[in-house]
């Protein structure tokens, strides 16, 4: 995995600006009522398991996770 890709995460639920401070890399966006997507690059597959532990701890459902095009 290198800087240049980049993921969006979709997460159920509308997440409030303290919950997008945990995820200081990542954009947000409402992509639907109650669906938020968290987009932006990830390093390596170290980043990853980070973000997708801090999901997880959090307790928020993650929906679906894809990769970006370049």
């Amino acid at each position: 995995m290198s800087d240049r890709n980049r993921y969006q995460f979709t997460i159920d639920g509308e997440l409030s600006d303290r919950a997008i401070a945990a995820f200081p890399d990542l954009t947000a966006t409402i992509i639907q009522r109650g669906t938020t997507a968290l987009y932006g690059p990830v390093g390596d597959s170290t980043a990853m398991h980070g973000i997708l532990a801090r999901i997880d701890n959090l307790g928020f459902t993650l929906v679906e996770m894809h990769r970006l095009p370049d």
